[in-house]
Formats: structure tokens, C-alpha cells, sequence
């Protein structure tokens, strides 16, 4: 990598580690872009002496973008939120905030932007999220023609809000959900009529295609090194669909916990989605169920990892390197119980 300027928004985030390590590894001085520039400065250690600096930065605010982009030659936008709150809306950061930051790029005579959006953008949604991601990309593409598009599927890795919630969780709980499955579960009958099976789970619950952050990181940084990927789109998910069970069980395999599954219909989760959505930080609100009602998978006829020659890590392969803490007294040791 030439010794250049990125300036990297929502750096000090979940993603953001993975690809600032990987920036500063490939020479390039990094500007980490953030709300409070304070709570970045653990990314100084991943460079050496002054190649990182996190930069008081915010994204509604166009002169303290147009600040932050300043002589950069590549940015990159990883800033989103899951849910509103008070004026963080999904329009002022995912629409207003990503237009403020290809603009500035463009402004500043950035060669290469990179706007990280997520599987699930859709002008047409019935999500808030996934609508006001789509306007976002249209907002940048407006602003910044070569900007080149991501969309990852469920991140995972260390420092996740997916696997470690639920983790976390059947500690605490016997019970966990499968969310999606049929309502009323689907019944098999002889032909005589006689009752032989109830089919809970139907499907298994939503699909989900789960991305590591890192390989996440390694696209991002071939997309930078490919002069060819400017204007494009891809669609970044792991090598293996799961249904939702298949996610339950495979967390609980690591961790060596025996949970009752529970299925949980949509009519059953936005109901209890609209108690949730009133706490300060809600663990679930009615936008990110109608998110959850379509399956989270790359398209076909996209962009994808074998576009740029990179063959994404199985989940098997990194949640267990993570997930043992929280596996009960005397499971520390084991793989799997």
C-alpha cells in the first residue's frame, strides 16, 4: 500500500478495529473519525507513533466532516445505527451523515471512497432501516459517482453484538428464541387423520449468511487496491447459509449449554418489540423485526468475495475462539459439549 491518508469514519467501532489494523499495517496514515476521540484511542497501538489519530468528528455537521476528510486520499464511511434515538434517526445518519461524508471526499479530491451499507438495503422495505440504507447509497453514489458500495451480512467476531448477546443470554436463561417460524406450527398426518409429528420450527426461523469481520476488513482493503471495483457493489456473506436455529445451536454447542428453543412467530415478537423499543438502548424494536421478517443472504447475479479473490472463514472456525467464556465451570477446556 503507498504511504497515503484515510480517513476512516465510525473507526473506533466493531468493524472499524479490524480494518484501521489492517490500514496502518498496509503504511497508510489513518484518521479515525469518531463522536468522542477519547474512547478511539486504543487504535493508537495498532501503528506506530502518530499514524493513527482519532479526530473529534460529526457526521450531520459538514464543516466538521469536510474537516475530517481534509487531504485524505481514500475514506471510508462505517458509521450506522440499528436503532433511532432522540436525533441519531436512520435519515440524519444513514441518509444526511453519508451524503455530508461523500461530499466532503469529493470535496477534498479523495481518490477512492468506500461506503459500507448492509444486506437488506431496499428502497422498497417495509424497515426504516433498510429503506433510509438504500437512500444513503443513492446519496453517495450522487455525490461521489466511483464510490464502491459493501454490504455485509451479520458481522461476527470477538467483539459481536450477535453470537456474544445470545451467549450471554443462556446464562442467565433456559429458555431461547427461534424467531420466524410458522404460526401455527405445521402439523403431518397419516392419511387417516391420526396426529404424528408437529413441525415447531418449519424452516428453522430467518436465514442469515454471517460475514467475519475480518475477511469484512480484507475486502474493503482489495476493493482499495482495485482500480476496477470503483462504482461497484458487493455483497459480502460467509461461506454457509444458517437458519436461525442453526445459529442457536451452533452457540450453544460452544458454550456447552442445554437450552429449551422456543419459536417465536413475528406476530409474538412485535408484540413484545413494541415493550422493548421505550428502553434508552432497546434490545429489539418493531423496525428491526420487519427487518428480521426477510432472510438475511447475498443476492444472486451480485459482486461477492470471489470477485476479489477471497475465500470467507466459516463461523465454526472463529466463534469458538471467543465464545468459551462463557461456557460453565468445568467446560473451559473443551471445543464442544
Amino acid at each position: 500500500m503507498m504511504r497515503c491518508v484515510v480517513t476512516v469514519f465510525g473507526g473506533s467501532g466493531f468493524l472499524g478495529r479490524h480494518l484501521v489494523k489492517r490500514l496502518a499495517a498496509g503504511g497508510a496514515m489513518v484518521r479515525v473519525a469518531v463522536r468522542n476521540p477519547e474512547a478511539a484511542h486504543y487504535l493508537k497501538t495498532m501503528g506506530e507513533a502518530g499514524q493513527i489519530v482519532p479526530v473529534a468528528t460529526n457526521i450531520c455537521d459538514k464543516t466538521s466532516t469536510a474537516a475530517a476528510t481534509e487531504r485524505a486520499d481514500w475514506v471510508i464511511n462505517l458509521v450506522g445505527i440499528l436503532s433511532e434515538w432522540g436525533k441519531r434517526t436512520f435519515r440524519r445518519i444513514h441518509v444526511e451523515g453519508a451524503a455530508n461524508i461523500a461530499e466532503a471526499a469529493n470535496g477534498a479530491g479523495a481518490q477512492r471512497l468506500v461506503h459500507v451499507s448492509a444486506i437488506g438495503a431496499d428502497p422498497q422495505s417495509p424497515s426504516a432501516y433498510g429503506r433510509t440504507k438504500a437512500q444513503g447509497e443513492e446519496a453517495v453514489k450522487a455525490a461521489f459517482t466511483a464510490a464502491t458500495i459493501v454490504r455485509p451480512s451479520i458481522v461476527f467476531g470477538p467483539e459481536d453484538n450477535f453470537f456474544n448477546f445470545f451467549a450471554g443470554l443462556a446464562r442467565f436463561s433456559y429458555i431461547l428464541p427461534v424467531i420466524g417460524c410458522p404460526f401455527p406450527p405445521r402439523f403431518t398426518l397419516f392419511s387417516g387423520g391420526s396426529l404424528v409429528d408437529i413441525d415447531l420450527y418449519g424452516g428453522g426461523g430467518t436465514k442469515f449468511q454471517p460475514v467475519y469481520a475480518g475477511d469484512v476488513a480484507e475486502a474493503v482493503m482489495a476493493i482499495l487496491a482495485d482500480p476496477k471495483t470503483q462504482g461497484e457493489t458487493f455483497e459480502l456473506g460467509g461461506p454457509r447459509v444458517y437458519s436461525f436455529k442453526e445459529i442457536m445451536e451452533l452457540m450453544l454447542a460452544e458454550t456447552g449449554r442445554q437450552r429449551l428453543l422456543l419459536p417465536v412467530p413475528f406476530r409474538l415478537l412485535r408484540l413484545q418489540a413494541w415493550f422493548l423499543e421505550k428502553w434508552p438502548k432497546p434490545l429489539l424494536t418493531r423496525d428491526e423485526v420487519k427487518l428480521l421478517e426477510k432472510d438475511n443472504v447475498v443476492g444472486e447475479k451480485v459482486l461477492t468475495f470471489s470477485d476479489l479473490g477471497i475465500e470467507p472463514t466459516t463461523a465454526e472456525a472463529i466463534v469458538p475462539t471467543y465464545l468459551g467464556r462463557f461456557r460453565p465451570p468445568g467446560k473451559q477446556h473443551l471445543g464442544k459439549a
